[in-house]
């Protein structure tokens, strides 16, 4: 779909923005560009988006991330859109930890994409889509080598969620006879083998290299999801980012929703330690297998799972709804 004609200006940010969120908006700065040229693609802090979509005019305003913030400016900005005739579109890409508070934004905005399938339900209100986030292949590619060192049987990068301590204490009978790799703020109480050092993306797709198997586990946490309590359904960013770097996953289920984007012979799964003691079993000393499998579901992200191939979705739907030609 490149060669499009027309601006988009990208907005996001707010006050408290994590820096997983920032490079998530990067990513799909990169997926608009590569439909509509560098050139006609800006990015601009929620703050700065109202006086920009008047020096800009642009044909899709597109904002991105966070509706909790009190001090959203959104409203401001899809009054200023629809002033000059521009097409609003909101992605939110912290659903459905913040659900409760998707009113802020429910009223101004054409078209509203969630990336989580369960919670995009939970809108009152026409046109609300789901898209999943995605991968970049500037900053998440990461060379398959056959014969690279993996000096890490086990690695998982990310917050000691309560859930996630419950999994891993689970599977500490089987994790504790192998060089194991758990990092991030709220793992170091638990031993040798765990830390709570933050680990950069750079340093991410190096450490997945290394790795055998790289546990993928979700997150279920609340920031305003009290309402509808609402379980996460889709998997998260970290699954499509993991997978073209190379790594092999060994995914945590608990939904069969992993099914709808990776077979079972790119990503395996497990739910109990039973399961994860026969994937460790099957996997851990066989490399041949494990790289026909990391590149199946590195290539599989290539073909279907890049931001490029989720902003050709939602143009194709505001194609639908007769908001572009």
């Amino acid at each position: 779909m490149s060669g499009l004609t027309g601006r988009v200006l990208v907005c996001s940010g707010g006050r408290y923005e994590s820096q997983a969120n920032a490079q998530i908006r990067e990513s799909i700065m990169d997926g608009w560009a590569d439909c509509f040229g560098e050139d006609n693609v800006t990015a601009v802090h929620i703050s700065a988006a109202a006086s920009s979509i008047r020096i800009l005019k642009p044909t899709i305003v597109f904002a991105i991330g966070s509706y909790l913030p009190e001090s959203t400016y959104f409203g401001e900005v899809c009054r200023e859109a629809k002033k000059i005739g521009a097409v609003t579109v909101f992605w939110a890409t912290e659903d459905p930890y913040e659900q409760d508070a998707n009113y802020r934004i429910a009223d101004d905005f054409d078209v509203i994409f969630s990336c989580d399938r369960w919670g995009h339900n939970f809108y009152q209100r026409e046109r609300v889509f789901h898209l999943p986030l995605a991968a970049s292949p500037k900053l998440h590619y990461g060379e398959i080598e056959a014969d690279s060192e993996k000096t890490i049987d086990v690695l998982f990068c990310g917050v000691a969620f309560t859930n996630r301590k419950d999994i891993v204490r689970n599977l500490l009978p089987v994790l504790r006879d192998l060089n194991i790799k758990i990092v991030g703020p709220g793992w170091g109480e638990l031993g040798i083998g765990f830390s709570d050092a933050r680990i950069e993306k750079s340093q991410l797709v190096e450490l997945y290299r290394r790795s055998k198997l790289v546990l993928n586990l979700g997150r279920s946490l609340s920031f305003e999801n009290k309402r509808f309590v609402i379980a996460p359904s889709t998997p998260g960013p970290r699954t499509f980012e993991a997978a073209l770097a190379g790594a092999f996953q060994v995914f945590h289920e608990d939904t069969h929703e992993i099914r709808r984007y990776y077979s079972a012979d790119e990503i395996p799964v497990f739910s109990n330690r039973v399961d994860f003691e026969r994937l460790v079993t099957t996997y851990l000393d066989n490399n041949d297998l494990r790289v026909k499998m990391a590149r199946k579901a590195q290539a599989r992200t290539q073909a279907e799972h890049l931001y490029k191939h989720r902003i050709q979705y939602a143009l194709r739907v505001l194609k639908d709804e007769g908001l572009i030609g």
